[in-house]
C-alpha cells in the first residue's frame, strides 16, 4: 500500500508535487515487485470508500502469471479473506518485504 505523507481524502486534493512523487513510487514499487515476485504486471488501485479508510491510498497488487482469469482485474480482491492455507506463508512474506526494502532503499 502506498499513501501520501499527509491526510488527503481525494486524489484531486493532492498537490502536483505529491502526485508526481506518488506516481514515481507507483512505478518504483511495480518494478521492484516484478523483480522480486516475477509478477507479469501490477494493479494500481485506489478507492478510499470503506469506513475508516476514506483517505487516499493506493494498493499496488502484483498480478502473478498463474492467477486464474476469474480473479484478474478488480476481482483480484476476491483473494482477500481466504484461509491461511491459501495465503503466502508469513516467512515468505517477510522474505519478500526484505528484498523489496533492499531494492527500494
Amino acid at each position: 500500500m502506498l499513501l501520501p505523507r499527509r491526510h488527503v481524502t481525494t486524489v484531486a486534493d493532492l498537490t502536483y508535487a505529491e502526485a508526481s512523487a506518488l506516481g514515481l513510487w507507483q512505478v518504483r514499487l511495480s518494478r521492484a515487485l516484478h523483480k522480486v515476485t516475477g509478477c507479469v504486471k501490477t494493479y494500481v488501485v485506489q478507492f478510499a470508500e470503506l469506513e475508516g479508510f476514506s483517505h487516499v491510498h493506493f494498493h499496488i497488487v502484483p498480478r502473478m502469471p498463474d492467477l486464474p482469469r476469474e480473479l484478474r482485474g478488480p476481482d483480484v480482491f476476491g483473494l482477500m479473506g481466504r484461509t491461511a492455507t491459501d495465503s503466502v506463508p508469513a516467512d515468505q512474506m517477510d522474505e519478500i518485504a526484505v528484498k523489496l526494502g533492499r531494492l527500494l532503499s
